[in-house]
């Protein structure tokens, strides 16, 4: 099977199984906004791996920097050529680490905004569809 025959049919089932579909507003009580439910374990744990590779990068990744930096001075105060260099090195990873650390925190932050972004949409859309409901009622 070539790639982009089995990548049509991945993304068709993909398709399949994320489509949603609005046939009226919830009932009263029966939850309306909180009916978004994940029921994938594995973007669970995405998100936990995230947050705690985060917390021990933010801990950990710092152990260096100190002596890089003391290190490049030293090597500059002596009118060594490499301590531009290793001055150099210590900028890079700290622009690095800190690129790191923000997507870890992205990641992690993402699950639990996308699940309440939806609540607040299926409320708005749970009250547009109940004043189009309230409508139709008028119109027949």
């Amino acid at each position: 099977m070539t790639f982009d025959k089995e990548w049509a049919e991945l993304r068709s089932a993909a398709a399949q199984r994320n489509a949603v579909q609005i046939n009226s507003v919830p009932a009263e009580g029966s939850g309306g906004a909180a009916d978004l439910v994940v029921h994938r374990d594995d973007l669970g744990a995405v998100g936990s791996d995230a947050y705690e590779l985060r917390t021990k990068l933010s801990k950990d990744g710092d152990h260096a920097r100190p002596a890089t930096f003391d290190a490049a001075i030293a090597l500059t105060g002596g009118n060594f050529a490499s301590g531009a260099a290793v001055l150099k090195v210590h900028d890079r990873w700290q622009k690095h680490l800190k690129t790191l650390l923000d997507s870890c925190a992205h990641i992690s932050n993402h699950l639990d905004y996308t699940k309440a972004q939806h609540m607040k949409d299926n409320v708005k859309i749970g009250g547009d569809l109940a004043a189009i409901s309230a409508l139709s009622t008028y119109m027949k």
